[in-house]
């Protein structure tokens, strides 16, 4: 059965296919947060690890993405609290996932990317960050060429920005950077404990971040992530493998709709690294 999606990034819908080849996510709620997170559902009576991120804690298309494989190794419950394409609003503004991470023994933040978060260029939803909802009239003085109402997603948006103008799209990127770090501060200091971050893309963290957004975390560089080393304990890097490259798309389970989208995120085998990687880290930790 095929039924329409949503808007994609370049503002064409896409469609879902309903049936056996779709990923079951068992989706579920904790508290009184309006965000759904993938299941199944655990209990926070015994000590529990949290994790937020974006799709790649979230698991999109993988049976055992990395939480759940830290679990399974440390035998300490994993609570998997990724949200697909997020940003770090719709973390920073959720007072049950605060306090579910206040009360972790560890909370392991993926390093999320500077673009689906507001700024004072322009507004991203504060649940589904990756919408742009508009443009600040500082964005249209810097870009009085561009119409903003075609866009609807934050990527499409920053990328045509920055083909256009690269000069111009400078500017808006040191805002960006600068941000992330003001407000990735604040969030690791209102989530207190054991901070974790974990670097999971499929290159190393770059030195400098000098084009547009491309892949991995947008815009985020080295000397970003070490201006958090007053608020972490530590930043865990796990790029891709040569194998996990290799892979591909193999062993992840998808609808021929969401091929593309797939080949663009971590395989089973970068999620079995993840969580190698991240053990020994987790057991000195806990």
């Amino acid at each position: 059965m095929v039924v329409p999606g949503e808007l994609n990034e370049v503002g064409v819908m896409t469609y879902n296919v309903l049936g056996p080849a779709a990923l079951e996510y068992l989706p579920c709620q904790y508290g009184s947060s309006r965000l759904t997170f993938r299941g199944p559902k655990r209990q926070l009576d015994d000590p529990y690890i949290v994790f937020l991120g974006g799709n790649q804690t979230y698991g999109k298309f993988i049976e055992k993405p990395f939480p759940l494989r830290v679990e399974h190794q440390t035998g300490i419950t994993s609570v998997n609290l990724g949200q697909p394409n997020a940003g770090l609003d719709v973390f920073a503004g959720d007072v049950t996932v605060a306090e579910m991470a206040r009360q972790a023994r560890v909370c392991v933040i993926e390093v999320l990317g500077a673009a689906n978060m507001s700024n004072r260029f322009y507004k991203v939803h504060p649940r589904r960050n990756d919408r742009f909802l508009g443009a600040a009239p500082q964005l249209r003085h810097l870009y009085p060429d561009v119409d903003f109402t075609a866009f609807h997603f934050t990527g499409h948006m920053l990328q045509h920005l920055y083909h256009l103008d690269a000069e111009r799209f400078a500017v808006v990127r040191r805002t960006l950077q600068r941000v992330w770090v003001q407000r990735m501060r604040r969030l690791c200091k209102k989530l207190g404990g054991k901070i974790v971050l974990l670097w999971m893309a499929r290159d190393t963290v770059p030195d400098q971040w000098a084009g547009g957004p491309g892949e991995g975390p947008a815009f985020v560089c080295r000397d970003m992530l070490e201006a958090l080393g007053e608020v972490a304990c530590v930043t865990v890097e796990a790029p891709w493998s040569t194998q996990a490259r290799a892979q591909g798309t193999s062993g992840m389970v998808f609808t021929s709709f969401e091929k593309g989208a797939a080949s663009l995120l971590a395989g089973p085998e970068a999620h079995c690294d993840a969580a190698e990687i991240l053990r020994p880290v987790l057991d000195d930790l806990v």
